[in-house]
């Protein structure tokens, strides 16, 4: 969603970044700054610091900063607009004026949030009638879900009436033909409506903000289809979403690590056992949309899948897919073919939390599937020249002995006839990778890194966004060694005219986390009194760029003068007065 510059800037400049980031962490004044405990990285000793006059944070021990948005979205896991949204109800900002169509449309979404909403409480509340809802808590009974679970999923129940859902829609105000949408009611034959879940127990799907976007109905019984799912609606598309992502993310984040199962109640149960950073995907494979939900909250998944050869090649999408979002992928094989829900209530929580402790790496399921596949098909007096190829294709360069040594105990070799069937493959297919490849983008943040004059003009101007207009055109992005603070400065010179306060400069770059972090990292780097002395400090930058375009001009001109003089050619009197200015120049 475009959010209007206008918007971003009024919701930081009402956003008061110590009152925000005090709801989450104990902080305590020191000096002009708050410090606290990093929510980010475990520590016993301060060192995350809150700058009120400046809107930033900034913590010195895992180096995480930036303004009040960024850290919203971090310790919310949520995106850059559900964290404007958050902070904009809480200040009284509208998000965005919307055009008319924009208005019907967002309109519509409300009005199913709504509708899921209403159903969502009428399915807690039958399944909590000691009556309606006895088939269904005996249900939960049976499968170990405690009453503490049903309240903190939110689980319910769909009872036998065809009309019972449809008259609490009715009675809630919500239009039929938005219930119809939503996906919890159909036409009938007798031009009225019927309810789409019957005899269920229901299992709601909420999004990281909070909103009941979609339903799973699970069978009590052995009827057909197990699960009634909701299909793609305005507000819910398969395929997008994580189930318990809204309760799993802090456990997540915390952690960096996601357990990924396949349906609801392998999440839940998992959840109930202690694991709450547990979501299901509701599908056979991990979709790119998933998988970037999942990155948001950790860089690291645990894959649960069946051993069979559909669930394999489950694992196999997943990880590709997750590894192309940039998430490290990792698997579990649950022993005897059970599935998450079956192990923790026979085995107990430690026999899963044994399992967590030394999980597949994505690089043996490759191996593992690569070589089920093959059995039988390959002569055994090619299977070692076989492994040795898979294992240079599947695996980092720096782990082929590793993985040298675990083939061929999966296949009854030596490690010694994969390194010799090496010798027979072509080394053109298999040649190193440069080292370009593997250079490492580890982000050193900025208080490690030295001061220069780059960071110093961006500290100044964010102490001052009016300083920009009359030093913007004054100080080139090219002068930029840094390409981060080169790209702010370039960012900050396209809005000159239009910054006055700090707030202004946070509006900017608002939804950009690199910019923010950066902003974050100069904040406080110089200090001035007043406006003269951060003039006086810009002045003494462009008076250095002049003298050093005077000495690399001064450098120029003699070497061309020596050039001419060796070769015996006049030197023209114009070159000589220009470079005897600049000696004169740079003496003084």
């Amino acid at each position: 969603m475009r959010i209007d510059d206008g918007v971003k800037r009024e919701i930081l400049a009402r956003a008061d970044i110590g009152e925000v980031i005090g709801t989450y962490v104990q902080l305590r004044k020191r000096g002009n700054d708050l410090v606290g405990l990093c929510p980010f990285h475990g520590e016993k000793s301060p060192s995350f610091h809150v700058h009120p006059d400046q809107g930033f944070f900034k913590c010195f021990g895992c180096g995480v900063g930036g303004d009040v948005l960024t850290f919203v979205q971090k310790q919310e896991n949520i995106g850059f607009t559900d964290a404007l949204r958050m902070l904009g109800k809480r200040y009284g900002v509208e998000l965005e004026d919307e055009d008319p169509r924009a208005a019907r449309v967002r309109s519509e979404k409300e009005s199913i949030y709504h509708a899921n909403d209403v159903a969502r409480a009428f399915f807690h509340r039958t399944l909590l009638d000691p009556r309606e809802g006895a088939a269904a808590k005996e249900y939960c009974a049976n499968r170990g879900i405690t009453d503490a679970t049903i309240a903190a999923f939110a689980l319910g129940y769909a009872p036998p009436s065809w009309d019972a859902l449809v008259d609490e829609l009715y009675r809630n105000d919500v239009a039929a033909e938005i219930a119809v949408k939503a996906g919890l009611i159909r036409p009938n034959d007798r031009g009225g409506y019927r309810s789409f879940y019957r005899e269920r127990l229901m299992i709601p799907t909420f999004a990281t903000t909070g909103e009941t976007i979609a339903f799973g109905g699970r069978a009590l019984g052995d009827q057909e289809p197990k699960y009634l799912n909701t299909s793609t609606t305005p507000v819910y598309t398969k395929g997008r979403y994580l189930y318990a992502l809204n309760v799993a993310r802090r456990a997540a984040a915390k952690e960096d690590s996601v357990i990924v199962v396949e349906g609801y109640l392998d999440c839940i149960a998992l959840h109930q056992a202690g694991f709450t950073n547990a979501v299901a995907a509701l599908g056979t494979a991990f979709t790119p949309d998933q998988a970037r939900e999942l990155r948001k909250a950790a860089s690291r998944a645990i894959l649960c899948f069946d051993a069979d050869t559909a669930g394999v090649d489950a694992a196999l999408k997943s990880i590709e897919t997750l590894t192309a979002e940039g998430v490290a992928a990792w698997a579990l094989r649950i022993p005897d073919g059970k599935d998450p829900d079956d192990f923790v209530r026979r085995n107990g929580a430690d026999a899963f939390r044994a399992l967590l402790a030394d999980p597949i790496s994505a690089t043996q399921v490759k191996i593992d599937a690569e070589i089920d596949r093959q059995s039988g098909r390959i002569a055994p007096g090619a299977f070692a020249g076989w492994a040795e190829e898979t294992i240079r294709r599947l695996a980092p360069q720096q782990e082929w002995d590793r993985w040298r040594v675990y083939v061929a105990q999966r296949l009854d070799l030596s490690p010694d006839d994969l390194r010799r069937a090496r010798m027979m493959l072509n080394p053109l297919h298999f040649a190193p990778r440069g080292a370009e490849r593997n250079a490492s983008r580890h982000f050193v943040p900025g208080a490690m890194e030295r001061p220069s004059f780059e960071r110093e003009v961006v500290s100044i101007v964010l102490d001052e966004p009016s300083l920009l207009a009359e030093y913007a055109d004054r100080i080139p992005p090219e002068r930029f060694d840094n390409l981060r603070l080169r790209h702010v400065w370039e960012t900050l010179r396209s809005h000159a005219r239009s910054l006055v306060q700090p707030s202004d400069v946070r509006a900017v770059f608002a939804g950009d986390e690199d910019a923010t972090a950066t902003l974050a990292s100069v904040s406080g780097v110089v200090v001035f009194a007043d406006t003269e002395e951060r003039r006086a400090k810009l002045d003494r930058v462009v008076e250095r760029f002049a003298r050093d375009d005077a000495e690399h001009r001064y450098r120029e001109l003699d070497r061309e003068m020596t050039r001419l003089i060796e070769a015996s050619q006049p030197v023209p009197s114009d070159l000589r007065a220009e470079h005897a200015a600049l000696a004169a120049e740079l003496k003084g």
